[in-house]
């Protein structure tokens, strides 16, 4: 991808080290747990040059109706093997631009209408087929355009708000996260390389019939008035650097898509305008917009 800059694969280890070594308590026994930390390069660079400056999108370069923001959505290249080796398109492979997640009091997800404040907003599903002895790695990218920074900054907000409110979540009829855990700013200086506001969950999934947990992460970038969020649902059979790797590469995944919105917003390719936003009546009740 033409925008993604070689520092960053430097900065997506420094993440996740620091993501994935702050984990809580064991509420039974006082013991920490979580994934082993992926190992780190040494940066190539120290200097403070521009091009370490977090990926971004002006507001006048940003899409202003509904109609752009659908188009710049889809528009966005991503494959499945951006998200590591061996992914593919799940079916259904994207979800209805005009909907999104919405996070009810009683801890469920739902999609609902768009509220006013957001113009568009497409998950893409991707896969990691099973294979003997490891199960499959189901994979979600959602991009949302927002009708300005301030309504992006408060969907972080709302975001990091609901793993404090629901650490049990029904993501569908089979699928259920627990022990949700959230982090924001959580990767001290590395996130200025990526993003300008970062998120990160993690915890541990059950569904399909099985009993057993495995484990979830969810990681979400502001660029702009666009936030970019992805989750990884790990499967079964695989050891700890295994799931280390496929959190890393989801991450990588993430900013690959961060790059592409800051490219096509220094290219002019939002299709932004002078328009006024399109809106649509009513916000959802619950907290908004983090797909899970």
């Amino acid at each position: 991808m033409d925008g993604w800059r070689p520092v960053l694969a430097v900065a997506v280890g420094t993440l996740l080290l620091t993501g994935c070594t702050s984990e809580p308590n064991d509420a039974a026994g006082g013991k920490t747990k979580g994934k082993a930390s992926p190992s780190v390069s040494p940066p190539a660079s120290s200097s403070a040059a521009p091009e370490n400056e977090p990926y971004t999108l002006a507001e006048e370069r940003a899409p202003k109706t509904r109609e752009e923001a659908v188009a710049f959505v889809r528009g966005l290249a991503v494959r499945p093997d951006d998200f590591g080796i061996g992914y593919r398109k799940r079916e259904p492979y994207e979800s209805d631009p005009a909907t999104w997640a919405v996070l009810h009091k009683d801890c469920l997800w739902e999609r609902e209408a768009l509220p006013k404040t957001v113009l568009s907003s497409l998950t893409r599903a991707f896969e990691l087929p099973e294979k003997v002895g490891k199960g499959p790695v189901y994979l979600s990218l959602t991009v949302t355009v927002h009708e300005d920074d301030l309504a992006a900054r408060r969907d972080m907000a709302g975001a990091q708000e609901s793993a404090l409110r629901c650490p049990e979540q029904q993501l569908n009829g089979t699928d259920v996260v627990r022990d949700l855990y959230s982090r924001v700013d959580a990767f001290a200086d590395a996130r200025h390389t990526i993003s300008e506001d970062d998120l990160a969950e993690s915890g541990q999934w059950t569904g399909d019939g099985t009993s057993k947990a495995h484990p979830f992460d969810w990681y979400k970038f502001r660029v702009g008035p666009v936030t970019v969020a992805a989750t990884a649902r790990h499967g079964a059979g695989r050891s700890t650097e295994e799931d280390s790797a496929i959190t890393t590469d989801m991450v990588k995944g993430l900013s690959y898509v961060a790059a592409e919105i800051d490219r096509l917003g220094k290219a002019g390719g939002t299709g932004g305008t002078d328009e006024p936003a399109d809106t649509a009546a009513g916000t959802p009740a619950g907290t908004e917009g983090a797909e899970r």
